[in-house]
C-alpha cells in the first residue's frame, strides 16, 4: 500500500519524505481544505513537485473546496498549470470543476468531501474519469471490505489523524452557525468546543484521533491502495513521526522496532486515540478534553508537592516535558530534571492528577534529522482559461413548492399547497405516497444521507439523493438533488432531473447560477438548516446547547444517523419575489419534525407569498435567520 504523508509546509513535505512516503499531498494559496495552514505557492509547488520526483515520491495536490461561478476560470486555470509541472494528481470535491477538467490527463483523486461510501459510489467515480477515492471515514472494516470488492479504480483510507464528527462532506455547522465554511477550507471546528447536552456539560461532538496501526495488514488484505495521514495543519516533527511508524509497519519491521517512534507520535500531538470506525459502529468521542494534551502516562497521588514517577504506566526520562490536569483544567508544568521522586516546582493541593508528557527531548532530534529546508521557489506561471457559458434565458415565472416532511401528520397541513414532497424513508412512506397521489402532489422518496451497502427498498418513483453513490445508484429513476449534493456552480453537471442549491450561496452567487443553468433548479427558502449528520450511535436525541445560549435540535433517524439542526429556522418569505425573478424553479420548505400548526402556517404563508404572515411564523419559530443569502461564505 502507498504510505500517503501531509505536506503543510516546506518543512512539512521534507520531514513527510524523510519519514518514508511514497506520496504526499499539499495545497496551494487557494482552493484548498486547509486554509489556515502555511501551504505552498505555485513556484513552491513547481520546487516540491522536482524535488519529491527527484527522490520518487508522489505529489498530489489539494484542489478539494466548492468553487464558486467568479473563481472557475481561476480553478481550471490552476488544474492545467498543476497539469503542465507534473503533479501525480489533484483532490477535488466539486463536481462542476471536475466536469471543466476532465480532458486533462493529470490524475483525479475523489476527496473525502465527496462522501464515496459506497461500490455504487466507486462506479460513478470510475465512469466519471477519476482514478482514485478518498474513502468516507465513517465505513468500518467490514463495510469496507464489501465496498472495494471488484473496484476499477484505485482506493484509499485514513489511518491516522483528525476525525470530523459530521459524516465526510456533509458538515454545515461551521459555515452556517459561524459564518466560515468548511468547504471553502475555513473550519473554526466547533465538533472541538463545549457543550451542554441533555443537563450535561463536556465534548459530546469531539472525536478523538483516529490510530489505525493495528489495521494496516487487514487494510492490506481487502486491496486498499493507499493509506493517508491526516495532518497538514500540524508540526513537521508529527509528519516524521507519524510516516516512519506507518511505513515502517508497511516494510514489515517488527513492533519492537517501531514502539518507541510511535511513542514519540503520541507525545507531539495527542487528543485521545481510537481505531475509528474499523471494527464497528460506536462512539468515537473524547468526552473529558477536545485540545492536544500529549500522551497520557498515567493518574498520580500528590502529596506535599510531591509523587513518584514509578506511579506511572510509562517509563519517564530526565528533560521529560510533563503537564499536570485536575478533570478538565490544567494546573501546570514542568521538565523533570532527576529520576524517581519529583517535587512539583509550583504550589499544588493534595490530590489525585493525571500527568501526560508534553515534551520528550527526542523530539528536538527530528529537526536535526531532516536538515536545511531547500528553497523550492521556481519561476511559475499560470496560463489564463475563459470558461465559454452560454446564459440560459431564464424568465421570471412562479416556482413550485416542495416540502420536506416526514409525518403524517404534517403531511395533511401541507400536502393542499403543495407541488411536490419529499418525504423521509420510513414505515409512514407508502401511506405518505398514497396521501399524495390522492391530493395530486407529486411524491419522492428522501433517501437516508449515509448507506454503504445501498440495501434500501424503495418502491417505485422519484428519489432525493445525497450523494454522487446514491445518484448512480438511482439513475434510472426520477432524481432530486438534495442541498447536500453540494452545487456551488454553473458548470455542475446535469445528472439529475432537479437539484437544490447550496445552502452557502448568496442572493448574487444564486443569481449568477440561474443565469447559466438550464436546467430545474431549487432554494431553499424556510427550515432549520441540518449542520450536520453523524454515525456516531452515541448521540441520542436532544438539544445541544452552545456557550452562547444557542440550542441545536438533534434527532435520530431509522438508519442508525443523528442530525443535528440549526437553533433557528431559514425564513426567506420576504425574498421570494426577487428569487421568483431569478427564474428559479422550485423553493425548498423543510418542516420536518416540526409542529403541525407551525407546518400549516407556513405552507399557507407560502402558498400566497404573504409576507404580513411574517411576524406570526417568527413568533412560532422562536428565532430565524437568512443563511447565507444576504452575507455568503468567503
Amino acid at each position: 500500500m502507498e504510505i500517503l504523508s501531509p505536506a503543510g509546509s516546506p518543512e512539512g513535505l521534507v520531514a513527510s519524505i524523510k519519514g518514508g512516503c511514497d506520496a504526499v499531498y499539499l495545497g496551494g494559496k487557494a482552493f484548498g481544505a486547509r486554509a489556515f495552514t502555511q501551504n505552498f505557492s505555485d513556484g513552491e509547488i513547481k520546487g516540491a513537485v522536482d524535488y519529491a520526483h527527484e527522490r520518487n515520491v508522489k505529489v498530489y495536490v489539494t484542489v478539494n473546496t466548492l468553487i464558486k461561478d467568479s473563481e472557475m476560470n481561476d480553478a481550471v486555470s490552476y488544474v492545467k498549470f498543476l497539469n503542465d509541472i507534473g503533479a501525480d494528481a489533484i483532490l477535488i470535491q466539486d463536481l462542476g470543476l471536475l466536469e471543466n477538467i476532465s480532458g486533462l490527463r493529470i490524475g483525479k483523486h475523489a476527496s473525502t468531501q465527496m462522501g464515496i461510501h459506497s461500490a455504487a459510489g466507486l462506479e460513478w467515480c470510475h465512469e466519471n474519469g477519476i482514478d482514485r477515492a478518498v474513502l468516507a471515514r465513517e465505513l468500518t472494516f467490514d463495510e469496507l471490505s464489501s465496498v472495494v470488492k471488484g473496484s476499477k479504480i484505485e482506493t484509499e483510507v485514513f489511518v491516522q489523524g483528525a476525525m470530523c464528527y459530521s459524516v465526510s462532506g456533509g458538515c454545515l455547522f461551521s459555515s452556517i452557525a459561524g459564518g466560515r465554511s468548511g468547504n471553502r477550507g475555513q473550519c473554526a471546528q466547533p465538533c472541538r468546543k463545549s457543550y451542554s447536552f441533555n443537563e450535561k456539560e463536556g465534548f459530546f461532538l469531539s472525536n478523538a484521533d483516529l490510530y489505525g496501526v493495528d489495521w494496516m495488514e487487514r487494510l492490506r488484505s481487502i486491496g486498499i491502495s493507499a493509506v493517508k495521514i491526516e495532518g497538514r495543519m500540524r508540526s513537521h516533527a508529527y509528519a516524521y513521526l507519524a510516516t516512519k511508524v506507518y511505513s515502517m509497519i508497511e516494510k514489515g519491521h517488527p513492533w519492537e522496532e517501531i514502539s518507541g517512534t510511535a511513542d514519540l507520535l503520541k507525545t507531539v500531538f495527542n487528543r485521545g486515540f481510537c481505531e475509528g470506525y474499523f471494527p464497528g459502529v460506536s462512539s468515537l468521542v473524547q468526552h473529558k478534553y477536545a485540545d492536544n494534551r500529549g500522551f497520557l502516562l498515567g493518574t498520580v497521588l500528590i502529596k506535599d508537592r510531591k509523587f513518584d514517577l514509578s506511579q506511572l504506566k510509562e517509563e519517564v526520562n530526565i528533560r521529560d516535558g510533563l503537564s499536570i490536569f485536575k478533570g478538565k483544567d490544567k494546573v501546570g508544568g514542568f521538565k523533570v530534571s532527576s529520576p524517581g521522586k519529583v517535587t512539583v516546582p509550583f504550589r499544588i493541593e493534595d490530590g489525585k492528577y493525571e500527568i501526560y508528557r508534553t515534551y520528550d527531548p527526542r523530539i528536538d532530534e527530528i529537526k536535526n534529522l531532516i536538515g536545511e529546508i531547500p528553497d523550492l521557489k521556481r519561476n511559475a506561471a499560470r496560463k489564463p482559461f475563459l470558461h465559454e457559458r452560454k446564459k440560459a434565458g431564464r424568465g421570471s415565472k412562479e416556482p413550485e413548492l416542495s416540502f420536506y416532511v416526514s409525518s403524517l401528520r404534517v403531511l395533511d397541513e401541507v400536502v393542499g399547497c403543495a407541488d411536490r414532497i419529499y418525504y423521509d424513508l420510513n414505515d409512514s412512506t407508502e401511506a405518505a405516497r398514497t396521501v399524495c397521489k390522492d391530493k395530486g402532489a407529486e411524491f419522492v422518496v428522501n433517501l437516508p444521507r449515509f448507506r454503504p451497502l445501498m440495501d434500501l427498498d424503495v418502491a417505485e418513483g422519484g428519489v432525493m439523493v445525497n450523494t454522487p453513490d446514491q445518484m448512480h445508484r438511482f439513475a434510472d429513476r426520477k432524481e432530486y438533488g438534495s442541498y447536500h449534493m453540494n452545487m456551488f456552480n454553473s458548470s455542475f453537471p446535469r445528472k439529475m432531473h432537479q437539484t437544490t442549491l447550496s445552502a452557502e450561496l448568496s442572493k448574487s452567487e444564486i443569481q449568477g447560477v440561474a443565469e447559466y443553468c438550464k436546467w430545474p433548479i431549487e432554494v431553499m427558502v424556510f427550515g432549520r438548516t441540518e449542520l450536520m449528520c453523524t454515525r456516531d450511535p452515541g448521540l441520542s436525541s436532544g438539544t445541544l446547547r452552545d456557550e452562547l445560549g444557542h440550542d441545536f435540535p438533534v434527532y435520530r433517524d431509522g438508519f442508525g444517523l443523528a442530525h443535528i439542526l440549526n437553533s433557528s429556522d431559514l425564513l426567506l418569505l420576504p425574498f421570494l419575489n426577487e428569487l421568483s425573478s431569478m427564474g428559479i424553479d422550485s423553493f425548498g420548505i423543510d418542516l420536518r419534525k416540526r409542529p403541525a400548526a407551525l407546518a400549516k402556517a407556513v405552507a399557507e404563508a407560502y402558498s400566497k407569498g404573504d409576507n404580513s404572515k411574517k411576524g406570526r411564523i417568527m413568533e412560532m419559530c422562536g428565532s430565524v435567520n437568512h443563511g447565507h443569502y444576504l452575507r455568503g461564505v468567503s
